[in-house]
């Protein structure tokens, strides 16, 4: 084994791979994507090498294609994260994800006297900074940026 630097993991046949996440936002992809709901193969790499972050984070996921719009929800712990789609053993969709203008029903509100922590209803934040990724609360105009962002 000497010399050998590389992570086995199983290559997926199909399904996607979510690269570049910041290890210190991994879990919260995970929670984001509803991954423990899932009853397929689902490999969880943290605290990798990674010339650009450091450390990463990275989730396979077999047999699953997110909605781009579920996969872009991350976007907001994780703007580095990179989205591939596997088929046959071929990468043959590769993008960052997006950041959506609008996250709905993601993140707490941290104003305890927001009607979404006194109500029934989903959480509906606007995006008012892309380059820091800092969002607003729509309804009380409470503002977070993504690093102190709770994940509901």
């Amino acid at each position: 084994m000497k010399g050998k630097k590389e992570l086995a993991v199983a290559a997926l046949q199909n399904g996607t791979v979510i690269d570049h996440i910041p290890s210190s936002a991994l879990f919260k992809a995970v929670k984001i994507l509803g991954i423990e709901e899932l009853d397929t193969h689902v490999t969880i790499g943290n605290n990798l090498n990674s010339k650009k972050l450091g450390t990463k984070g990275i989730i396979k996921v077999a047999d699953v294609e997110f909605p781009e719009a579920t996969l872009n929800r991350i976007a907001l712990i994780a703007p580095t994260a990179v989205v591939n789609i596997i088929r046959d053993f071929e990468v043959v969709e590769k993008h960052p994800v997006q950041l959506p203008d609008t996250i709905v029903g993601i993140v707490k509100c941290g104003n305890p006297k927001c009607i979404t922590n006194n109500e029934p209803m989903k959480t509906r934040f606007e995006v008012v900074d892309r380059e820091n990724v800092t969002i607003s609360c729509h309804y009380c105009g409470h503002s977070v940026s993504n690093k102190d962002a709770q994940i509901d």
